[in-house]
């Protein structure tokens, strides 16, 4: 996907730019998914359904013992995926995710992705909830969200009930799209930890963010959050967080501190180690996340986002087809 300009966050144009791509969400998402229910975790559910022989892969903890001691042979329960489920997503919109050197800044990467985990949602009438988070932590506020956007304002933590419907769907997308960025650094422990407060069934929590944050941060929140739901890490990242061009003198400033910096790009060395940290920092998310269970997509502002989504929902569907969880 190419789009002419960026998503903006706000504005008069917003409501126009969300519906413009709510429909390249449904067009593509519907004509790539075809199936009766797809989600971007169509995990086995929890709805009992027929046994079947056992395969290398399968999760042992299905095993269907009763069918099993008859048989001699030994087999696991299918399971029917749920139809009614609750996602929540929580949505990191701190200052360095106002920045992008490729077709979209990463707040549009954002934006753009809750607009398709909202359509896979809302499509089989499930109900979905969202929590937001810009600038630096204070506690957290509740309020409604149908149609207007939330309050912000300086460490805002914001909750937005879930719900099912289009038309409360819209309101969510609004309510992310014209969250203002505020500088600094949101908690993004916190953050997911909102996700864990109060309990809730079992269902699907996706998490989108830079995830610059140190990962002793939000590891054990997210470790906690998969305990009891399927979590998805979605992870925005733009090409000049990963390496720097050859460009001279780089005049740079930190969006959460509003620092400036120069870098002299020319000097090999230095953007050797620039990637060599930046590789290392990203293998430490992936790792982190990894160890908590939780399934992890990396979208890029300089590719096209929706087409990484389509991978790896097939990647997931064809996994659960195999007779594995994951």
């Amino acid at each position: 996907m190419s789009p002419a300009t960026p998503l903006p966050a706000s504005g008069d144009r917003s409501d126009a730019v969300l519906s413009r791509l709510q429909l390249l969400v449904t067009r593509k998402l519907d004509g790539l998914l075809q199936g009766d229910y797809a989600g971007l975790l169509p995990g086995p559910g929890s709805e009992a359904g027929e046994s079947r022989e056992y395969r290398p892969g399968d999760d042992v903890r299905r095993m269907d013992w009763p069918v099993t001691a008859r048989t001699t042979m030994p087999h696991v329960r299918r399971t029917v995926a749920d139809r009614e489920l609750e996602t929540w997503l929580a949505v990191d919109l701190s200052a360095s995710l106002d920045f992008g050197t490729g077709k979209w800044l990463k707040r549009d990467v954002v934006v753009a992705a809750a607009a398709a985990l909202v359509h896979l949602t809302v499509r089989g009438g499930n109900r979905i909830g969202a929590v937001v988070g810009t600038g630096a932590p204070v506690p957290a506020r509740s309020g409604r969200w149908r149609g207007a956007p939330p309050v912000s304002g300086p460490g805002t933590l914001v909750r937005l009930p879930a719900r099912s419907g289009r038309k409360e769907a819209q309101g969510l997308l609004r309510a992310i799209a014209g969250t203002e960025i505020r500088p600094g650094r949101s908690d993004l422990g916190a953050l997911v930890d909102m996700l864990n407060r109060p309990p809730r069934r079992r269902g699907v929590a996706v998490v989108i963010s830079d995830f610059l944050a140190p990962p002793q941060q939000w590891g054990r929140p997210v470790r906690k959050l998969r305990v009891r739901h399927d979590v998805l890490a979605i992870e925005v990242v733009d090409p000049r967080e990963l390496e720097l061009p050859d460009v001279g003198v780089l005049p740079v400033v930190d969006p959460e501190t509003g620092e400036l910096h120069e870098v002299q790009t020319a000097d090999p060395g230095l953007r050797r180690r620039y990637a060599e940290a930046a590789a290392a920092q990203r293998g430490a998310v992936a790792a982190e996340l990894r160890a908590a269970g939780a399934g992890h997509l990396r979208l890029r502002t300089d590719r096209d986002w929706l087409l990484d989504m389509v991978r790896f929902v097939a990647a997931q569907r064809h996994a659960r087809t195999r007779g594995t969880t994951r």
